[in-house]
C-alpha cells in the first residue's frame, strides 16, 4: 500500500524519452511556478531514453531533493509513464505536463486551485491550448482527431491532447488503464460521474528536439481506442442507491 508523506501536498509527473536538453529549464520552471505555495514534488518518467536524460536528471537531483527520477528499461509510452508517475505520486493532488517545453509550467497554480477548490464533485481539470504552436500538419490532425473523438464521445472537451491537467491521483487511479489512456481522460473521469473543469493555456514552441510523444500517434491505435473507451462508457452502469436497514428489539 502506497504510503503518503504528510508534507507533500502535490505531485508534478512528467513522461520524458530523449528529452536531455529540455530538462534542466523545465524543472527551473517549476520550481518557479510552485515554489512558496506548495510542499509538492517533481516526479520525471524516463521512458526508455537513450540519450542523456538519465545523467541530467541525476545531476540535478544532487541538487533538488524534491525532484525523483522513476526509468522505464525500454520505452512503453507516454500513457504507461504518466501512470507510473501516479502510482507512485507521494501528493493526493497530482498535475501532469509534458517534458518538451511547450507545456509552461505558469498554469500549474489555476490547474491545481481548480482541483483544491472543486472539491469531491470535480475530477479533473484540464488544460485547453490556445495560440498553437504546432505545424499547420499537425495541428490539422488534432483538430480531425478531437473533432471526431468528441462527436463520438461526447465528453465536452475540445482538446484532449494538451499535456497540462491536474487530477486527484485517487480518481486517476480508479479509471481503467489502457495504452492511450491519457488521451481520453475527460471521457473517462466523466464516466465515473465527475465533472471536468477547464483552465486555458497558452501554448508554445519545443525548446530543442523533436516529438517523441504525439496525439494519435498511430492512426489505426487510436480509432481502437476509441472505439474500446466508447464501449467502456456505453457498458457504464450507474451506482446503485443503498440504504442500511437496522432493526432495533
Amino acid at each position: 500500500m502506497q504510503v503518503f508523506e504528510p508534507d507533500v501536498a502535490i505531485s508534478i509527473v512528467v513522461p520524458v524519452r530523449n528529452e536531455a536538453e529540455n530538462i534542466a529549464p523545465l524543472i527551473e520552471e517549476i520550481a518557479t511556478a510552485l515554489d512558496g505555495r506548495w510542499v509538492y514534488e517533481i516526479i520525471y518518467v524516463n521512458d526508455g531514453s537513450t540519450d542523456a536524460t538519465a545523467d541530467r536528471l541525476t545531476g540535478i537531483m544532487k541538487q533538488r531533493v524534491n525532484l525523483r527520477q522513476i526509468r522505464h528499461a525500454t520505452s512503453s509510452g507516454q500513457s504507461a509513464a504518466v501512470r507510473s508517475g501516479v502510482r507512485a505520486a507521494r501528493g493526493a493532488i497530482v498535475a501532469t505536463l509534458d517534458g518538451d517545453g511547450q507545456n509552461n509550467p505558469a498554469f500549474l497554480p489555476a490547474l491545481i486551485a481548480v482541483i483544491e477548490n472543486g472539491g469531491e464533485r470535480v475530477g479533473l481539470a484540464a488544460g485547453q491550448r490556445v495560440g498553437r504552436k504546432d505545424t499547420g500538419f499537425k495541428k490539422w490532425q488534432s483538430r480531425v482527431a478531437n473533432g471526431v473523438r468528441s462527436n463520438i464521445l461526447r465528453d465536452g472537451t475540445r482538446d484532449t491532447g494538451c499535456g497540462l491537467k491536474a487530477f486527484r491521483r485517487e480518481v486517476f487511479l480508479m479509471l481503467p488503464y489502457f495504452d492511450g489512456l491519457h488521451r481520453f481522460l475527460p471521457a473517462l473521469v466523466r464516466r465515473e460521474g465527475y465533472e471536468i473543469a477547464y483552465v486555458e493555456v497558452i501554448d508554445r514552441p519545443r525548446r530543442s528536439g523533436v516529438s517523441n510523444y504525439g496525439f494519435f500517434d498511430r492512426l489505426w491505435i487510436g480509432v481502437m481506442d476509441l472505439a474500446g473507451v466508447w464501449w467502456l462508457i456505453r457498458r457504464k452502469k450507474q451506482t446503485p442507491v443503498t440504504t442500511e436497514v437496522t432493526s432495533h428489539d
